[in-house]
């Protein structure tokens, strides 16, 4: 068993998602967080402590990753084990979010290693054009996905409102909704379970819309975004609807096939 080959005890089952078994448990005095999976899922939990080291070294509260690997036909994932609760000061967390923004920057758009978004590869070979790597590194193999999938998408031309977009690359979450924020009990916020990359801020902010909107006060204390945003944030989020849709299935082409028409028609 793997709590026994790297000396975890008092595990308990806990929440933690869909994909992963996770525990709450003791390392050697220290409470930890245990995510485990097959062998396959090493590389995915190598990139989640990768993504969660470059928030926490970017100015962000993250769970410290403290070791990752894989032990027999198992993989794991051990991070500091925080107590988190769903709601506190949203303020707080789109003051931190912005901050990631403003302080993590890059002279391209992209990430030095590839990850994963939910369980599907997500690529982040560079880029200099943003609208460029939007289209090869995030819709295209999403549509391809979907078409082996048994889904014709044509995405025809929504990358031209793009165009004259000129985003900086920022340090993104890369996988913000709601499920991947809390706080501590003080009401500090937290961010985890991140898809990181450098990318245009705007797709953070459109994440957190995709699902139910956060909190007013969270938008409030980010700030303003340039002219446009609520024309791009479509398009941003029909990357996480089209990926949705590969791994949940056809309960999602509705949602893609509206957001496709909703581009075309701001063209």
């Amino acid at each position: 068993m793997i709590f026994e080959h790297l000396g975890i005890t008092d595990a308990q089952s806990v929440s933690g998602g869909c994909i992963h078994r996770c525990y709450r448990a003791s390392l050697k005095g220290r409470r930890v967080f245990l995510k485990v999976n097959d062998a396959r899922f090493a590389d995915a939990f190598a990139a989640e402590a990768d993504g969660l080291a470059a928030l926490r070294a970017n100015g962000c509260t993250a769970p410290e990753p403290l070791a990752h690997g894989a032990a027999g036909a198992e993989s794991y994932l051990i991070m500091d084990f925080l107590q988190l609760k769903p709601r506190g000061n949203y303020a707080a967390l789109g003051r931190m979010l912005a901050a990631l923004h403003a302080r993590g920057q890059s002279e391209s758009f992209g990430w030095v290693r590839d990850n994963y978004i939910g369980a599907t590869p997500q690529k982040n070979g560079a880029h200099a054009n943003w609208a460029e790597f939007w289209r090869e590194r995030r819709l295209g193999p999403q549509v391809a996905l979907a078409k082996r999938n048994g889904h014709a998408i044509d995405i025809g031309n929504v990358c031209d409102v793009l165009a004259k977009h000129r985003p900086a690359p920022s340090l993104l979450h890369g996988d913000l909704w709601g499920g991947n924020a809390g706080f501590l009990p003080n009401g500090a916020p937290v961010l985890f379970d991140p898809a990181v990359y450098f990318g245009d801020r705007e797709t953070d902010l459109a994440m957190t819309e995709l699902f139910g909107r956060f909190p007013p006060e969270f938008y409030s204390a980010y700030g303003p975004l340039p002219e446009g945003y609520e024309t791009r944030k479509h398009l941003y989020n029909l990357y996480h609807l089209l990926n949705h849709l590969n791994l949940f299935g056809g309960g999602y082409l509705a949602q893609v096939k509206a957001t496709l028409r909703l581009l075309a028609d701001a063209r």
